[in-house]
């Protein structure tokens, strides 16, 4: 019952769907075909703009992108080693607590067979 309830479900849906692309195909096409930019050109605009808002700042025309990239990238790699050290830290405690309760279940195994030993 429940897998034909589901299964109308999925057609009523794609049905729908099918019913929604019917309709908005021919605007669609009528749409005119927008110049998408490039990877490069983007980067371009937005280095343009940066120059542009750093011309407005005092003493900041020596502004230097590599020098800011490389501190970037030292920020990103210290916080990167910090998360690869917490979580391996983490990865150590539970594989020493995983290791103790081991331990422990022999303990209750022992304790059960000395108890039906006596």
């Amino acid at each position: 019952m429940l897998e034909i309830t589901f299964m109308s479900l999925l057609f009523i849906s794609l049905c729908g769907i099918g019913l929604i692309l019917f309709k908005k195909i021919p605007s669609l096409v009528a749409l005119p075909e927008a110049d998408c930019p490039t990877g490069e050109s983007i980067v371009l605009k937005i280095k343009q703009e940066i120059k542009r808002d750093i011309k407005k700042i005092p003493g900041a025309e020596k502004f230097d992108y590599e020098l800011y990239l490389q501190k970037m990238l030292s920020k990103v790699r210290v916080l990167t080693i910090k998360t690869e050290n917490k979580t391996g830290s983490w990865l150590e405690g539970l594989r020493k607590r995983r290791n103790g309760q081991n331990h422990n279940d022999e303990y209750w195994q022992e304790l059960k067979k000395s108890k039906d030993g006596k």
